[in-house]
């Protein structure tokens, strides 16, 4: 059995106390596209989209580029 994932509630708890920097480092380490899309839906619930127009962007920044396909080089 998997445990279900936090990181998405945790990341809401910190927008919602003001903390947004710190939210937003998280954001931009996110473990899955699931777990962003997963904060993006308690933070639209919860209506704190509309307060922090820049998390949104960040959020959807992340979304399109852990989507995009990996860039490598060989070795």
């Amino acid at each position: 059995m998997s445990q279900p994932h936090v990181w998405a509630a945790k990341v809401a708890a910190l927008i919602q106390g003001g903390n947004s920097a710190a939210a937003l480092a998280q954001i931009k380490v996110a473990p899955t596209v699931k777990d962003l899309q997963q904060l993006r839906a308690i933070l639209a619930s919860a209506k704190l989209l509309t307060r922090s127009p820049n998390v949104d962007a960040v959020i959807q920044d992340m979304i399109t580029a852990l989507s995009a396909p990996r860039l490598h080089r060989s070795p």
